[in-house]
């Protein structure tokens, strides 16, 4: 992986498969707007999830998961307001999870999911 944005774009990949594999249907990936950008939307039965994707080559900066700050969170309902007005899905429950992406070296990648990782 030459990049960052390269490392980030992978995970994010592998991500949208880990979730769908788990049976949760992507509406949006990578949506943006001025504020900002959506990893991965998808909906899980009755509700709309917004996920945050967090990549990395090794934990010695902490865990991927651990990267989602307050601040972050704060900017991701924020954006999740932007994404709802801007699309014509409803749904009684919204939902905030992180999945972490570690990727070391040839090793297969560890995916680390947080449902309603935050409110």
């Amino acid at each position: 992986m030459r990049t960052t944005t390269e490392l980030g774009q992978r995970g994010e990949r592998i991500a949208a498969r880990y979730l769908t594999d788990r049976g949760l249907r992507l509406l949006d990936r990578n949506w943006r707007c001025r504020e900002g950008e959506l990893d991965i939307v998808a909906r899980d039965g009755d509700a709309i999830v917004f996920c945050e994707v967090k990549t990395r080559r090794e934990v010695g900066f902490g865990h991927p998961v651990e990267a989602v700050t307050s601040t972050k969170q704060r900017r991701l309902r924020l954006l999740a307001q932007r994404w709802l007005a801007a699309h014509d899905e409803h749904a009684p429950d919204l939902r905030f999870d992180v999945v972490g992406v570690l990727l070391r070296g040839g090793a297969p990648a560890v995916v680390t999911h947080l449902p309603a990782a935050f409110s």
